[in-house]
């Protein structure tokens, strides 16, 4: 269980003690950390990958890279899930440069009708602007800062709550609601310069 030591003003978070002992090379006391955290990093990653399999490989690489590094992690007061949320972000990154395969949404053939020529079938223009949208949403992304990325990132793909969220960024309720209504209003204002 956690401690809290008052010091001057500032309050610090003493380390937990499933933390300390996993860093010490107890693999029980890592197994606890694992259990906690599993579903929080599975769930960003599937978010951001769309891909049942491939999250769940990703979210064991994750705990694999966690349990050769945790004898290195250095206890800075903030929940083990900001480490480990970055070890995921990382890791989903590279898997997206080396795969290097387009991702396609299959869409449907046109169908032919007599009387009105070439119809298009309503669920193929539904799947093309889907991937149109998706386009959209990933330059208006890259116009957000790292920090303002990494917020949505937890928030809408991650479905993290703004607790949530401040606990893996390090930072306050507060700060994460701030930093997440400044890159939506970003968001919006490109998403309505781009040309239609």
């Amino acid at each position: 269980m956690s401690q809290t030591t008052q010091l001057g003003s500032a309050q610090t978070v003493a380390e937990p003690a499933s933390l300390t002992r996993a860093r010490s090379g107890d693999p029980e006391a890592f197994a606890v950390l694992y259990r906690r955290h599993h579903l929080l990093v599975y769930r960003y990653l599937l978010h951001r990958s769309h891909d049942r399999h491939l999250a769940e490989d990703l979210t064991q690489e994750v705990f694999l890279r966690a349990w050769r590094g945790i004898g290195s992690f250095v206890w800075q007061g903030t929940d083990l899930s900001a480490w480990l949320m970055t070890i995921a972000r990382n890791l989903y990154l590279d898997e997206m440069t080396r795969s290097r395969t387009r991702r396609e949404t299959a869409v449907a053939e046109p169908e032919r009708t007599a009387a009105h020529g070439t119809a298009y079938d309503t669920p193929a223009l539904r799947a093309l602007d889907a991937v149109e949208a998706r386009e959209t949403l990933r330059r208006a992304l890259r116009t957000l800062n790292p920090q303002q990325r990494h917020c949505i990132d937890l928030r809408y793909f991650g479905e993290l709550t703004p607790e949530e969220t401040a606990r893996t960024m390090g930072r306050t309720t507060g700060a994460v609601k701030g930093l997440t209504h400044r890159a939506l209003r970003q968001l919006r204002g490109t998403v309505r310069q781009v040309p239609a």
